[in-house]
């Protein structure tokens, strides 16, 4: 088997995992190993901005506080602190390597003028740049669910993502210490002696390799396409959360999965996703009859917070006298969506939408995994050697609902920290012969199943009913029993193709997701049980945990995080 040897590995080229890279090249070698190219990302799909507290009148404390809010009751205060007093500087960086952020129409500048934050120069671990470039003094920035003021940050209006991905693929290419392996999936880590001393990849021949390093970073992004209504690249299918919990690391919050509220929905179309920018520009959510939903059950309407949003529509649409829930823009300026939402109009155009005449037939779907590899605020999971970061992780920063446009900063920020630390912590990098791969071995080759893609629609589809926005002990036992079925089936069978390697971890991630939901019995954030409705601070204030070995724990929250707090 070919062996490779670099100073520190990252699995994933996504915003953390590209900001990881960046941060651990100042200190070492790096490999950054690519499942699909940076352009089918998460990163690379996401149309909400980036979040931070640079307005005039605002704060990293007021940032603080929605997050805490938003994640009702089970963010950590020391992450949430962490991450948005961070916020100003990780845009001045990313601006810095070429990033390009909208300017603000003339008439509204001067609300929102950027202006000096008591935080913006904290000294960051894993910065990659002295941050003196400055935001132009007329940036935009518009609101979005769950935010008290006006604080995201855009490109081309819902281009944000795509941006952000440019603009760090392209520093990353220039740096002289990382180097990218295409094309290569992830089958397995490598431990040795409890310790995380690689990846066992494969390529499309069909080729295993290993790869050794002194650290390995997982930011192999989250697991969208565990449901069928989704917005997620079709290769967002959980991997390295599912390998890192194969090779002895801890999981949590893994019952938290947040459903965006609008994407498109139309039979045949892909379930793109609508930007929550637009609802912050003055978006209506109406119903098939033209009324406004959203203005009876929540005081900011269109902008409550992601999981009130998606449960409202679901409640709406089993209303026996509607038949579709639209986003409409009509009401707007004409040329304003074209103007702020060029993106939004092209892919409209593509189904013979106009949204200046058309509302816009949207439906809730699979989004953002919040749950992932337990890590720290520097990314260390409790596997020696293992750091992750972004979506791959769970660091207590969303706690049960992530607020709007956090992710992108979250990969930032946080990636970077995981990346330093992997470089400048990281043992002596093992290169011996002797090291395992803790893949299932199959007991007998029956051959290939007869139709892989049949059996993961199959899961998609019962994920979505059993295990999706409402959930029930009913259902979250059906989906077990069937799950179960499947994974004992399937692991009989030689798996030999990235689709029979895929589909293994989404029925692994599915099996861990179920249980937890079942193990909550209350409702909270993006974790609705319609047999257990109320929020439940007293029996489940805290986050279930996963080892593959010690199985499931719960641990205590002393206190819930989300009551505002000084300052």
């Amino acid at each position: 088997m070919p062996r490779y040897l670099t100073g520190v590995l990252v699995i994933g080229g996504g915003v953390a995992g590209l900001s990881a890279a960046r941060a651990a090249a100042q200190h070492d070698d790096v490999l950054v190993v690519l499942k699909d190219p940076p352009q089918r990302s998460n990163t690379a799909w996401a149309q909400g901005g980036i979040a931070a507290a640079i307005g005039a009148g605002d704060s990293t404390a007021a940032h603080a506080r929605d997050t805490l809010r938003t994640g009702c009751g089970l963010c950590d205060r020391e992450i949430v602190d962490i991450v948005t007093r961070a916020a100003p500087r990780a845009l001045r960086e990313l601006a810095g390597i070429g990033a390009r952020f909208d300017r603000a129409e003339s008439e509204s500048a001067s609300d929102d003028a950027p202006d000096a934050d008591v935080h913006a120069d904290e000294a960051l671990p894993g910065s990659t740049a002295d941050a003196t470039t400055e935001l132009p003094p007329d940036v935009a920035l518009g609101r979005e669910g769950g935010h008290g003021r006006a604080r995201i940050l855009h490109s081309r209006g819902d281009a944000t993502g795509a941006e952000t991905s440019r603009a760090l693929v392209t520093a990353a290419a220039r740096h002289p210490r990382i180097q990218f392996f295409d094309d290569a999936f992830v089958v397995d880590l490598l431990t040795v002696d409890a310790r995380c001393v690689g990846a066992l990849i494969r390529r499309p021949s069909g080729e295993l390799a290993a790869v050794f390093a002194r650290s390995v970073v997982l930011a192999a992004g989250g697991a969208g396409r565990l449901y069928r209504e989704t917005s997620n690249v079709r290769g967002a299918t959980g991997d390295g959360v599912a390998a890192a919990y194969r090779a002895g690391a801890t999981l949590r919050d893994l019952e938290f999965v947040q459903f965006h509220p609008t994407t498109l929905y139309l039979a045949g179309s892909e379930r793109t996703l609508v930007t929550e920018a637009v609802r912050g520009a003055g978006g209506h959510l109406v119903d098939d009859h033209g009324r406004r939903f959203m203005t009876d059950i929540h005081a900011d309407a269109e902008l409550a917070p992601r999981d009130v949003v998606s449960q409202a529509i679901v409640h709406h649409l089993a209303q026996p006298d509607v038949q579709g829930v639209f986003l409409d823009l009509r009401h707007w300026p004409r040329g304003k969506v074209a103007r702020r939402f060029p993106g939004l109009v092209h892919t409209c155009s593509r189904y013979g939408l106009d949204p200046e005449r058309d509302p816009i037939p949207v439906r809730p779907a699979a989004h953002y995994f919040i749950g992932g590899i337990a890590v720290d605020a520097d990314g260390r999971s409790d596997l020696d050697g293992l750091f992750a970061c972004g979506e791959a992780s769970a660091t207590g920063l969303h706690g049960a609902n992530r607020l709007a446009s956090n992710s992108l900063l979250e990969g930032l920020v946080l990636g970077a920290r995981a990346g330093h630390v992997a470089a400048t912590e990281g043992r002596p990098r093992y290169d011996g012969h002797v090291a395992s791969a803790k893949t299932a071995k199959p007991r007998d080759r029956h051959g290939e199943v007869a139709d892989w893609p049949d059996l993961r629609e199959s899961l998609e589809s019962m994920m979505w009913r059993r295990v999706g926005i409402v959930r029930d002990a009913s259902g979250l036992t059906a989906a077990a029993t069937k799950i179960a079925q499947w994974r004992h089936f399937t692991a009989r069978v030689r798996l030999e193709r990235r689709s029979s390697f895929e589909l293994q971890n989404l029925l692994m991630l599915a099996e861990l997701v179920t249980a937890a939901a079942m193990h909550r019995e209350e409702s909270r954030g993006t974790h609705l049980r319609s047999d257990f409705r109320e929020r439940d601070d007293v029996a489940f204030l805290g986050s279930f945990y996963w080892h593959v070995e010690r199985g499931m724990r719960f641990e205590r929250l002393p206190d819930p995080t989300d009551e505002p707090s000084d300052g």
